[in-house]
């Protein structure tokens, strides 16, 4: 098999006509939990699920529980003013302004995204403007992600998302409008703070958090704890697409963390061999990590 990153389009072709079987494996590593043993549903339990109304409100304001105990966020990354390279800076605003406008757009099955709440489920008011983004990585190609996006998933435990997905190449595909609420992280919490949409399940980061999902390298499609690690190009796509959330959201340096950090089971490792020096580098160049 070639080992060097695959164009967008051969991606894209290659993940429709990937196998029903491979449909499992994002929902089983980056998403909920696998049911432990328990029976499979009925047809009948499957067709009651999708009857079933969206989440929502109940009337009335009731306390909200607040999550588990879990270590703070602290960020690899360092604030820095010190100038960068002017052709390296200019190279990467460009790249921004394209990422910006024209990204490549993948319209994914409506089983596997959600509109974000203005109410958590026990009917408190919740801000949900995007503050936090969430790294994580694709494990199989980009292509076999994409396929996965498309297809419609009832259930809940199968269903999964990201906002954007950065090729090997470097190539950003726009899965999912910023407005709109992911299914990038199941039970998560970021420094103390989760929102809870549906009383029976818990709380997770994706009310208001952006998820960005990196393609893993050939090497790296097992469970491993590292492979060879994401490209040069990967790392500038990823400057330039934070570069245009963060102007747009609230979101500061300090709140770009990974899905290994928000998880609260302690089973997520990704994204495996992240470097941040390399996002720290491109950022800076940027004048992201400038504080005044």
């Amino acid at each position: 098999m070639n080992s060097s990153p695959q164009p967008l389009w051969i991606a894209l072709g290659a993940g429709a006509m990937l196998a029903l079987g491979g449909l499992g494996w994002l929902a089983r590593d980056l998403s909920a939990q696998p049911n432990g043993g328990q029976k499979r549903p009925s047809l009948l339990e499957l067709l009651e699920e999708v009857r079933q109304a969206p989440a929502a409100p109940e009337p009335g304001r009731r306390a909200a529980p607040g999550p588990p105990n879990h270590s703070p966020w602290q960020s690899p990354l360092r604030a820095s003013c010190a100038p960068g390279d002017p052709a390296q800076r200019l190279r990467l605003q460009q790249l921004a302004e394209r990422v910006q406008t024209s990204p490549a757009r993948v319209q994914i099955h409506p089983t596997n995204f959600g509109e974000r709440f203005n109410r958590d489920a026990y009917g408190n008011p919740v801000d949900p403007t995007p503050q936090l983004v969430v790294l994580h990585e694709t494990v199989y190609g980009i292509g076999s992600a994409i396929n996965t996006f498309v297809t419609p998933h009832p259930r809940d435990e199968d269903q999964v998302s990201y906002h954007t997905l950065i090729g090997g190449d470097g190539s950003v595909v726009q899965v999912l409008d910023p407005s709109k609420r992911a299914f990038g992280a199941g039970n998560s919490a970021f420094n103390g703070r989760w929102v809870v949409t549906n009383a029976k399940v818990g709380g997770s980061i994706n009310n208001f958090a952006l998820h960005i999902s990196l393609e893993t390298p050939l090497d790296g499609e097992n469970d491993g704890p590292s492979h060879s690690g994401y490209t040069s190009a990967q790392y500038d796509a990823l400057a330039a697409l934070l570069a245009g959330w963060m102007q747009r959201f609230p979101i500061p340096a300090s709140h770009i963390t990974t899905h290994r950090a928000v998880d609260l089971g302690g089973e997520r490792a990704d994204p495996r061999s992240f470097r941040w020096s390399e996002l720290q580098t491109r950022m800076q160049i940027l004048g992201l990590l400038c504080k005044p």
